[in-house]
């Protein structure tokens, strides 16, 4: 069956009309034609752990805001003109332009961020991948004790957790069990232990461009890029599909270079996507990885935000048999399927033990303190609540945003990939581009920012076609409808003009 892919143009309208909530339409496939720096955000709020009922929206932003942006950024390129400090090494100057680039789009949401009442013409953000559906259910369920918990006993809350929600056949090991302060510091850990400097990690574009900064900046590992596109090249096909063969390309290209490449990551299910693979196509992917002796880091930190019935995911822990185990290693976090993207906390599993030992000896710069271990043992131990209570109010939620937003774009002729997991919509909007350039593609970012409404743009997930970007429905129905009255009526005229 051909892929669905949303599609039909209007007139001169613009995504998220005033238009009421249209019926579901079915609109047939049609096909489709087909080196930024990240600027970490400004230190949220500390969060405040008074007796009573705190005021929800301080608790709000203490569960939300995060250490560090969810801005993606794409290859890392160092311009000759860049001034160099005196008081850092060349590692350290090159932290620096991560640190202090002019990512502005964050830059302009940090100074003028939208806040009900002290700030209601602020700037709306659909760009930065949290759920800010379900904090009430998380803000009751959490509260804070400063106990200390063995960490083992966190490690094995991990692995009975995953044992169940992966669906392993046989339960998972808490010695096999690696727990860092957030997914970043695992790719970041995983790079510098499983690649040598100037080595590299294969990965498929567009990606959530973190990644880049995650193994560049302490690894000193490059990303080397298999280029999905929109075109649509059969009957059993989708868009930006990933293939072996793309994989094939992209490894033979690399080694024709010189470039060493010693891992694959795969994002699942995948950001900016939304896609989800099937169980034959990760078998593909790690047959692949097997005959080149790649390692395998699959993140999984969107498998339980999948969220229509119809849609399976299966967990890379969950198959029969792995082709290579001891290259195959499995990521996941609670940012993302609990909401809580403020509380820094990843996972590795992994039954290489000489990569669990070398991982784990960077838990003495990433590690997780023990309140934060306490209450997410507590949590992770909880099933019954997270089965019968959180998960289905989470899903039903995000699935009732994500109608919501994907029936505006159906509704102005905006196309975009319908896809069942995650935060996110990637939506097309090459149609506005004069020329379809990266440039223009930034030029139309900056439009949707001046007119108070942040995305993320194609380029800053090295999407290879411009046009492409990312919008985030995981938010209040009262805040998409804001977003919505800060465009402009049309907010792109016929002709476009930039």
């Amino acid at each position: 069956m051909v892929e669905s892919y949303h599609h039909q143009f209007a007139a001169s309208t613009l995504p998220f009309g005033h238009s009421q909530h249209p019926e579901l339409m079915e609109i047939k496939c049609e096909e489709v034609d087909s080196d930024e720096r990240c600027l970490t955000p400004e230190p949220p709020p500390p969060m405040s752990y008074q007796q009573g009922s705190p005021d929800e929206h301080e608790l709000e932003r203490a569960f939300l805001d995060r250490a560090q942006n969810d801005s993606p950024i794409s290859r890392v390129e160092i311009p000759i003109e860049t001034s160099k400090s005196p008081y850092l090494s060349a590692r350290g100057n090159v932290a620096n332009i991560f640190r202090g680039s002019t990512e502005e789009g964050y830059k302009a949401y940090h100074a003028d961020k939208y806040d009900e009442d002290k700030n209601p013409n602020g700037i709306i953000n659909f760009g930065t991948s949290e759920n800010k559906l379900c904090f009430d259910l998380m803000s009751k369920r959490v509260s804070w004790h400063l106990h200390y918990c063995v960490f083992l006993s966190l490690r094995e809350e991990v692995a009975r957790f995953l044992t169940y929600y992966c669906k392993a056949p046989a339960p998972l090991k808490a010695e096999n069990v690696i727990v860092l302060n957030g997914c970043g510091s695992l790719f970041s850990a995983l790079a510098t232990v499983l690649c040598d400097p100037g080595e590299a990690i294969l990965i498929a574009t567009p990606f959530y461009g973190g990644v880049t900064q995650s193994v560049f900046l302490y690894g000193n590992v490059k990303l080397v890029y298999a280029y999905l596109d929109s075109k649509i090249t059969g009957t059993n096909t989708r868009p930006f599909q990933l293939t072996v063969d793309k994989l094939e390309k992209a490894l033979q290209d690399a080694r024709a270079e010189g470039i060493a490449v010693k891992a694959l990551i795969l994002l699942n299910p995948q950001n900016p996507l939304g896609d989800i693979y099937s169980l034959a196509e990760l078998r593909d992917y790690l047959d692949f990885a097997k005959r080149h002796e790649l390692h395998v880091v699959v993140d999984e930190i969107y498998m339980l935000s999948v969220f229509d019935e119809s849609a399976i995911f299966h967990s890379v822990l969950g198959m029969d048999r792995l082709p290579d185990p001891l290259r195959t290693h499995v990521m996941w976090g609670i940012s993302k399927d609990f909401a809580v993207s403020g509380i820094r906390f990843g996972t590795l599993y992994t039954e290489n033990q000489d990569v669990a030992n070398a991982v784990a000896s960077l838990c003495y710069f990433h590690g997780v303190c023990g309140p934060v271990q306490h209450k997410i043992a507590q949590l992770l131990r909880d099933r019954d609540w997270i089965n019968q209570v959180y998960l289905r109010a989470n899903h039903a939620r995000l699935k009732a945003a994500h109608t919501y937003v994907t029936d505006e774009l159906k509704t102005l002729g905006v196309p975009f990939l319908n896809r069942n997991a995650g935060f996110f919509v990637w939506i097309d909007f090459r149609k506005y581009l004069r020329t379809g350039t990266f440039e223009e593609e930034m030029l139309l970012w900056r439009r949707f920012l001046s007119n108070k409404v942040l995305l993320s743009c194609g380029k800053a997930f090295e999407c290879s076609e411009p046009g492409w970007f990312r919008i985030i429905f995981a938010d209040k129905t009262h805040r998409l409808q804001l977003g919505e009255q800060c465009f402009p009526s049309p907010i792109f005229p016929q002709p476009f003009q930039l």
